[in-house]
């Protein structure tokens, strides 16, 4: 028995949630969703929540249960109030701009980088040194994030680049301070 999968996604009021087969289409105030569950997985809409049950107990299906109710979660999580992740950008010239829909980033390569996000996801600059990807997407606001990320990991030494806001770079000592140490004549 799962028991993330047990438990039913109680639906917030402005929120619709239609079942056709294995396809869910949630709509909201801030847009629609549209899924298609594994077949294995039943559906069921009542008293303003949503229960997913497996077909039958096989190892698979109990897998794929516990997934199932998540994403489902996150649709209806996602149309009615959203996902957003921060970024910051640390180093010395190191900014942001929006253009646009998209953002221009100055990360210390001799030109600036352009990103443009995909449908349904927008950009805010706050600041020079902040992003922030929001969306109702939880997996494109995830996936536009590490794009974004990815232009310029953190790097270990001095720990300039693009992170998570909450994000811990680990860092490094420098290549020579151990072997310096200690040595002479």
């Amino acid at each position: 028995m799962s028991r993330v999968g047990k438990k039913p996604v109680p639906l917030p009021d402005k929120v619709d949630v239609r079942v056709d087969g294995a396809t869910v289409s949630v709509k909201g105030p801030n847009g629609e969703l549209e899924r298609t569950l594994h077949p294995a997985m039943n559906v069921v809409v009542a008293d303003g929540q949503v229960s997913i049950t497996p077909a039958d107990e096989s190892r698979e299906n109990r897998a794929l249960w516990g997934l199932s109710r998540t994403l489902v979660a996150n649709m209806v999580e996602g149309v009615s109030r959203g996902f957003a992740k921060e970024l910051e950008i640390v180093g010395v010239g190191y900014k942001a701009e929006l253009t646009g829909k998209g953002v221009r980033l100055s990360l210390g390569f001799s030109r600036p980088l352009s990103y443009q996000p995909p449908e349904g996801i927008t950009l805010e600059v706050p600041s020079p040194q902040a992003v922030v990807v929001r969306g109702i997407d939880k997996e494109l606001v995830g996936q536009c994030a590490a794009e974004i990320r990815s232009l310029r990991p953190p790097e270990p030494y001095k720990g300039k680049g693009i992170r998570y806001k909450d994000e811990r770079v680990r860092r490094k000592v420098r290549k020579g301070a151990l072997g310096a140490v200690g040595t002479g004549g």
